[in-house]
Parts: C-alpha cells; structure tokens; sequence
C-alpha cells in the first residue's frame, strides 16, 4: 500500500510503502474515470458475464485508500448521492478489469467510515471528524461489492491516530482525547502506543465493531504497526518500556512482542466472532536484509520490518496467526537494492506449506510516474511481474494500488495485465 508512496517504495531510502498514499501521491486526488478511458477497448477490458464457478481461483484485488482522500471520495464535503456515486464507480472499474476484490480503507486514522461506537466519522468524508455523513459507506460498499461479485476486505490502520501533533484539533469526544496518556506524537503525527494492553484491546474492539455489524470478507491491516523510523528522533515509549518491558532482553524484542499479541490476539478474536472471515496483512516488502539475518532476502532495503516497524512478519506467517499476506513488493526486476525478482521467490518460500495464502503487492502507482525509474515506464512491466509469480506455487494472485491508478492507467500497464493474465472473471479464493 503506500503510506510513504513517493519515496516511501524506496528501497534505498527505505520510506514506507503503505498503500495509502500520504506523502506525495496523496495530492493525486479524483474520482475513478471508466477503465476504457485508459488504455484499452471495451471488448479487451469488460468481461462477459458473471465471474464462472469453474475457473481459477486467483486472488486479484484493487486498493481504496481513502486517507487524504487519495482514491475516495475526491474529495471531502461532497454531498452523499455524490460520494456513493464515486465508490460505485470505483467497484464499475474493478469488474471491468476483471478483479474480484476491493480493499477499502474504512479507519485511516481511529476514525470510522462506519457509524461506530468507538471512533468518529472520519474527516475524509465531510470535512469534519465526528459529523455524520447522512449514509452508511462501508454498509453500501459491502452490499454493492457482493452484488458485482468482488469480496469486500475492510481496511484498518492500528495505531495512526492524526497526521497532525495537536490533539485540540481532534473531536471533544475522541478517546485520544479522553485518554492523552495512550498517545504519543512521532514525525509530525499522533500515534497510539502499542506497548500499552488498553490500548491494544481498544484498537482491537474498535476494529471488530465493524466486523460484528457488517458482511466483509475479511479483517486488512497495512503496514504501520510501530512508525517509520524518523531520523534523529524517537519514539518516546520509555514508560510503557519501564513498566511492561523487564521480562526482555532489548526494547526491540519488547516492542516485537507487544506487535505480536496485537496481531495474535485480533486473530483469536476475528475467529470468535465471525470464524469464516479471513484476517490478511500488507507488510512492507523486506521482512530482514540478508546482511542482518542469512534467513533474509538478498536485499539492502534501508527498512525492514522485523528491525524497523517490530513486526515480525515471517513469524505471523508460522504461527498461522494470519489467512493471507500481501508484501508490499513495490519495486522493479533488476531494481538492485532491492529486486522483485529476488523478493517473490522469498516469499513464496516463506509461506509455501503453511497455509497461508500469498498474494503479491503491486505498484501499479509507479507505472507511467515520470519521477519513476525507466522500468516505470515500459507498460509490460507489471505484466511480467506476473509472469515471474505465475510460475512460483505459493503466490494466489495479486493486489494493485490503488484505485485511482487502476481507473486512469496512463501508459496501460494495468490494460496491458489484463490483456496478458485476466482473460475471464474469476472467484476470489475466499468466496463460494
């Protein structure tokens, strides 16, 4: 996904690579345009029909972010007829690229595109956290996913909780106001410390409010557990550390166990409240480089997760604690520091006969930017992205980022994935 889109899928730099577009694709703003528009008639990009019982089953997903308003809707304030207006056309577009799910960001930041009885509106929809909508987002987005044949993946972000450091700016009743001592401020935002138990069971309880009320297919995290790590700064859990952390031997080991129960104990709980409802997450793409750990990928990211965000993703994997991982492998074939022809093969051994399902992050964002390497350019580059996956067992398919970029697909390359690899509609693994 691509919280740090721009240079966030750097992996020199080793910016995050979310999927929801805050630093600098979050000014790419617009509403889904008809995926004809962008490269491809309507005999090659339509499908014929519903998506057949018999084929395939290849995971084939779309994301919809919506912090910032990145995808959806355009833009805050728009009256309700105009926003569901939107999201339809978002889910028009995704059948008519034959995909067979949306991931829809639904809490940016502890905020709800749901009426919640935790959180507040988020300010994405009308402007202004806590002011209702006038309609239900996620109750409409499930029930128009499911009649188009897409699963519907509800988005949570844990622990973000403004990309601002005032609380004051925050609704009177946000429980980061009712409780200042859950929150900490770290590289221009706020943040929930995940080394507090309460607030690891309120995210949790938050979250499965949305569960509990609606028909999704499954519990999506991204990739923000811990921050980014932002030069010269620290993120200031030095309490939480001396009152929960003796029993470890670092901080780091600490702050991987407390993003361990996190993890661990949301799947406990999504399985007792809905046992068929599967819980994924979208790690950033390098779990350790191998010059840290020789179990790590021929890489030189300059973040990995296990050493940078304390997740320990390959160990979610092990555990089972989780149905499906999406790696963020938001880099080109031959990309040195990080190569998707390196990374794809890593993981498909790292999930091979677990049980997990495997479906691959796709920068379909990059594709076409002039500010991306020459690889970005070529239309087929994220053709052979599959190409390279088909032929590897463990990978179920592929999940692009982000909407937008699949309704205006400027040089094709989306166009072009469909033509060589989407023939026909086909379920998605988890549905039917």
């Amino acid at each position: 996904m691509a919280g740090a889109a721009a240079g966030a899928a750097s992996a020199v730099t080793g910016g995050g690579a979310a999927a929801d577009g805050e630093a600098g694709t979050g000014a790419e703003t617009g509403p889904g345009r008809d995926a004809r528009a962008a490269g491809g008639t309507a005999a090659d990009v339509a499908p014929e029909g519903p998506a057949s019982p018999t084929a395939r089953s290849d995971f084939r997903g779309v994301w919809i972010a919506t912090v910032f308003n990145r995808d959806w809707p355009s833009r805050a304030g728009l009256t309700a007829e105009a926003q569901r207006a939107e999201l339809l056309v978002h889910l028009d577009t995704a059948v008519e690229r034959r995909l067979n799910a949306v991931v829809l960001q639904v809490r940016p930041t502890a905020d709800a595109l749901w009426p919640s009885t935790y959180e507040p509106w988020t300010e994405f929809l009308t402007g202004t956290q806590g002011r209702d909508p006038g309609w239900d987002p996620l109750g409409t987005a499930v029930e128009e996913a499911h009649a188009r044949g897409l699963e519907l993946h509800a988005w949570f972000n844990p622990y973000r909780v403004a990309n601002h450091t005032d609380p004051t700016r925050l609704v009177a009743d946000h429980p980061a106001r009712l409780h200042p001592e859950w929150v900490r401020p770290y590289g221009g935002k706020l943040y929930y410390d995940p080394g507090l138990p309460e607030v690891r069971r309120f995210t949790q309880d938050a979250m499965l409010d949305a569960l509990r009320r609606y028909d999704v297919d499954a519990v999506h995290w991204d990739d923000y557990f811990y921050p980014y790590p932002v030069a010269g700064e620290a993120f200031g859990d030095d309490e939480a550390y001396a009152r929960y952390g003796a029993d470890f031997p670092d901080r780091a080991s600490w702050r991987r166990n407390n993003t361990d129960l996190l993890v661990s104990e949301m799947s406990v709980r999504i399985k007792a409240v809905k046992p068929h409802v599967a819980f994924g997450v979208s790690p950033f793409g390098v779990w350790r480089n191998i010059a840290r750990d020789p179990e790590g990928s021929d890489t030189r990211a300059g973040v990995a997760t296990y050493d940078d965000l304390y997740a320990d993703t390959r160990k979610w994997i092990r555990e089972g604690w989780i149905d499906y991982v999406v790696p963020q492998l938001y880099w080109h074939i031959g990309l040195p520091a990080a190569d998707y022809a390196t990374l794809l093969p890593w993981w498909d051994a790292v999930v091979r006969g677990t049980g997990v399902g495997l479906y691959v992050g796709e920068a379909l964002y990059k594709a076409g930017d002039p500010a991306q390497p020459a690889a970005w350019q070529d239309p087929g580059e994220l053709s052979r992205h599959l190409e390279l996956a088909a032929a590897l067992p463990a990978v179920g398919g592929h999940c692009f980022f982000s909407a937008l970029d699949v309704a205006k697909d400027p040089i094709g390359a989306m166009a072009t994935v469909v033509a060589d690899h989407y023939p026909t509609r086909v379920r998605a693994p988890g549905r039917g």
